[in-house]
């Protein structure tokens, strides 16, 4: 498994640079993660970071858009503002999660 160096924490990362191990994050590589896709990181953003997160540990598969809306209550219109072009992508790589299912 390839690892990367984000800011001191040595990460095992996918091929296109997603965490492999969901314990590996901390909510400073978070604030990297989020540096390197150009997303300064609100109270907003932290929100859905955190739902997305402890989703996971519940369902064991990262969160859908669609999901996001319906369980988080983050309506779909906000997950562009917050997380511009690819906001189910980008969420799951800056929380520290597989690429959601159905993402290309």
């Amino acid at each position: 498994m390839p690892t990367t160096t984000i800011d001191g924490h040595v990460i095992s990362i996918d091929n296109e640079g997603f965490l492999t191990d969901p314990d590996e994050w901390s909510e400073d590589l978070g604030k990297s993660l989020a540096a390197q896709i150009g997303v300064d990181l609100t109270d907003e953003h932290w929100r859905a970071i955190r739902f997305v997160r402890s989703d996971f540990v519940e369902q064991g598969e990262t969160a859908t858009l669609r999901r996001i809306g319906v369980v988080g209550g983050i309506p779909v219109k906000t997950m562009f503002a917050l997380f511009p072009q690819k906001p189910a992508k980008k969420l799951a790589y800056v929380a520290g999660l597989p690429k959601p299912h159905g993402c290309v």
